[in-house]
């Protein structure tokens, strides 16, 4: 297996434009086929990645595998939560029940990420309603091509366009039931998953235009130094006070860094300078739910009012 840190400083930069999202995600597998941790696959991944988009693409799909691990290497994977309402448990009227030792998923998600692209979709839906009145979740896999799926393209997006979003209608579709709650084990740590894995391919894919635009080292090494710190966040422990807090240092970082490098953007080629401006809006998407989680993660470890 490679060093990754080596990797990143050394690796030739692949000079052939990716097409869609077929050519990307064939130029991903590449890039697993070296590393073992899904983060370290994130960040190879976005390295080998020609614009923002397809490093997303490489990030989001490692979160998935870091959280289900034993989803097919081989295949693109869409989480599929948000509902009209929103993605709250509450919003969520997806529901799932057994008939016959089947279970089956039946609802409407009206935004997954890649889920026009994907062959198999992870689905979180209700199976009741607690004592307390609370929507009970379950988390399920289902085949995307299965009688009873039905997706519909949403419009692109101004920002990274190459990445697809659609509505999903599910109709008595089997499905696999995963053990847990839907909401703890699943749709709650994968808010966080999936920012420190799309963090990571930025990174990498950062790294890769500072490469091929001869950035001093001095950004360089910068780069190198938040990739290691990426890297060595405790992902097994995503709920944890102490992860989102470092996380949230991280961005901090990031953007400090960001701001930085704004002048030798100069120095890149112009069609990826201009995809830069496009895409860099995708970073922003989660921010504000990253800063109440950040928020929420002070709360639990200081007692009321001794924050700075």
């Amino acid at each position: 297996m490679d060093t990754l840190l080596d990797f990143l400083v050394t690796e030739p930069v692949a000079t052939a434009p990716l097409d869609d999202v077929a050519s990307a995600w064939t130029r991903h597998r590449v890039a697993a086929s070296r590393f073992e941790q899904p983060v370290e696959v994130a960040i190879a991944g976005g390295f080998g990645a020609d614009r923002l988009g397809f490093a997303f693409l490489s990030g989001y799909q490692e979160a998935l595998r870091t959280l289900i691990p034993d989803l097919p290497d081989d295949e693109l994977v869409a989480m599929c939560a948000t509902e009209e309402g929103g993605g709250h448990p509450a919003a969520i009227r997806a529901t799932l029940t057994e008939r016959d030792g089947v279970w089956v998923v039946n609802g409407t998600k009206s935004f997954a990420t890649m889920g026009s692209f994907a062959r198999r979709l992870v689905v979180i839906a209700g199976v009741g309603t607690s004592s307390d009145g609370r929507n009970m979740l379950r988390a399920c896999e289902i085949e995307a091509h299965a009688a009873g799926v039905h997706r519909t393209d949403h419009p692109a997006l101004p920002f990274a366009p190459e990445i697809p979003h659609a509505s999903v209608v599910l109709t008595d579709v089997p499905a696999r039931v995963l053990p847990g709650d839907g909401y703890l084990d699943y749709l709650k740590p994968f808010r966080t998953i999936e920012d420190i894995h799309v963090l990571a391919a930025t990174l990498g894919w950062l790294l890769r235009v500072a490469r091929a635009s001869d950035w001093p080292q001095a950004g360089r090494q910068r780069l190198l130094t938040l990739v290691a710190a990426v890297r060595g966040l405790d992902i097994d422990a995503p709920s944890s006070p102490g992860v989102h807090i470092a996380l949230g240092g991280l961005f901090e970082m990031f953007g400090d860094l960001l701001a930085e490098l704004e002048s030798l953007w100069q120095m890149a080629d112009p069609v990826i300078r201009q995809r830069w401006e496009r895409d860099r809006p995708l970073l922003a998407t989660a921010g504000r739910v990253r800063g109440q989680r950040l928020a929420t993660a002070w709360r639990a470890v200081e007692p009321a009012g001794t924050g700075a």
